[in-house]
């Protein structure tokens, strides 16, 4: 008999937690993907913004190889840090989400990836954060953290802590 009661006592205790976090779910971990990232791009963008254009050392892929390197850095600035700023207050998140994937293969494929390699194990070697100046071997780890973060922002939007989720309000009452 006491033991049903303890049973019944912790998995009620248990169900009302899960209910509790489940409410939460629903809200909190997108906005703490979109605190994090907005930080992340925005400090980049602001690092170019008031830094010196390195972009013309590097060879863009195509079709960002025909746009001139002073307005591919400008393009990255501002998409860093408008995204940032949209990503912070929840507005297009989705948008801004492909944005700066798209923004990030392309910094993987020009800057972190391997500059050669001709074995899976040379590849791996640059799964890392940290790039030892000359050995070859990229770091493009960060970049796809970065994006695999991005992806439930992507497919999940910004949450119920955002300006997406209040527009989306206001609008499923004008447009049903």
């Amino acid at each position: 008999m006491v033991k049903n009661k303890l049973l019944n006592l912790a998995c009620g205790a248990y169900g009302r937690s899960i209910q509790s976090l489940n409410l939460l779910s629903e809200s909190v971990p997108s906005l703490f993907l979109r605190l994090i990232l907005a930080y992340e791009f925005g400090e980049a963008g602001y690092e170019k913004l008031y830094g010196e254009n390195w972009f013309s050392e590097i060879n863009f892929p195509f079709p960002f190889g025909l746009i001139p390197p002073e307005i591919n850095w400008q393009i990255a600035t501002y998409v860093e840090l408008i995204g940032a700023v949209a990503l912070l207050v929840g507005f297009a998140t989705r948008f801004f989400s492909i944005s700066l994937i798209i923004l990030t293969i392309v910094a993987i494929i020009t800057v972190h990836w391997p500059s050669q390699w001709s074995t899976l194990n040379e590849l791996w070697a640059g799964y890392r954060i940290i790039d030892t100046e000359g050995d070859g071997f990229g770091n493009y780890k960060l970049p796809i953290i970065y994006i695999v973060m991005f992806m439930p922002l992507l497919l999940g939007g910004a949450g119920k802590l955002s300006l997406d989720y209040f527009i989306q309000l206001k609008c499923a009452k004008h447009y049903p």
